[in-house]
């Protein structure tokens, strides 16, 4: 019952698809991936040509990959072919989120791009952000991407207790989205970005959490950035360590 409520408060998911790729000038598939024999999992292809380096995107709690659109076209501007898919439960996707359903979600994006259509894992990396890196991680641990980014994460939802749900004793918790303790079977480089004035997790998790990641890695303080804002506070300069660190690992 008490992981039931925890989903509850985790999950923040909305159907409606305000933004599509096309709102943005993009060229784009629509896809839709099966889960291991669960339910229908909806995503958005944008290549970039060429050998582009491609990344797979993991969001937030909130949402839907309607409202990450703008990171998209971004990354996509910087040279960066982008496959971006919703959780079960959000946006397009059929069933209901859980954290086991978030990370068999990810394999079937992870095996879309790879296997059906058949672009070199060595040219894959993965991008998670807030929940979605939690997400990142795991998968990471799993297969072997060319490199691992992920940004305003935290080390795991225990940790976030006393922040965000202080009514729960952290003792009764139990072990969801644990991404501390899986930092040590990730064997690819990773980038830990956070920003400095996060208001939601606190900056010193990103900052736990690169410390618990083997070498090689990299951190990258965005100062004066909270949650949601890291793009806007980041400009061009995020966005190029981004590209930089996919192209140099």
């Amino acid at each position: 019952m008490l992981t039931s409520l925890i989903e509850t408060f985790v999950f923040q998911p909305t159907r409606a698809l305000e933004w599509t790729p096309a709102d943005a000038r993009l060229a784009y598939e629509d896809v839709f991936l099966t889960s291991g024999g669960g339910p229908r999992i909806h995503a958005w292809w944008v290549p970039a040509g060429g050998r582009a380096p491609v990344l797979l995107f993991c969001h937030g709690n909130a949402g839907n990959i309607g409202d990450r659109v703008h990171n998209v076209k971004l990354l996509h501007d910087a040279g960066i072919a982008v496959l971006i898919f919703d959780y079960r439960g959000y946006g397009r996707s059929e069933g209901k989120a859980t954290e086991q359903g978030c990370y068999q979600d990810s394999r079937a994006a992870w095996d879309w791009l790879t296997k059906e259509r058949a672009i070199d894992p060595r040219q894959v990396s993965v991008f998670g952000r807030s929940l979605g890196g939690a997400v990142a991680i795991e998968l990471a641990t799993r297969v072997a991407p060319r490199a691992l980014v992920v940004e305003s994460t935290f080390t795991s939802i225990a940790d976030m207790a006393p922040v965000a749900m202080p009514i729960i004793p952290k003792g009764l918790l139990p072990r969801m989205f644990d991404s501390r303790s899986r930092t040590g079977d990730v064997h690819c480089p990773v980038l830990v970005i956070h920003g400095t004035r996060d208001e939601l997790v606190p900056f010193r998790m990103g900052q736990a959490l690169f410390e618990a990641f083997q070498a090689p890695k990299q951190f990258l303080a965005l100062e004066g950035a909270g949650h949601n804002d890291t793009v806007d506070v980041g400009g061009a300069p995020y966005i190029d360590r981004i590209r930089g660190f996919l192209g140099s690992t």
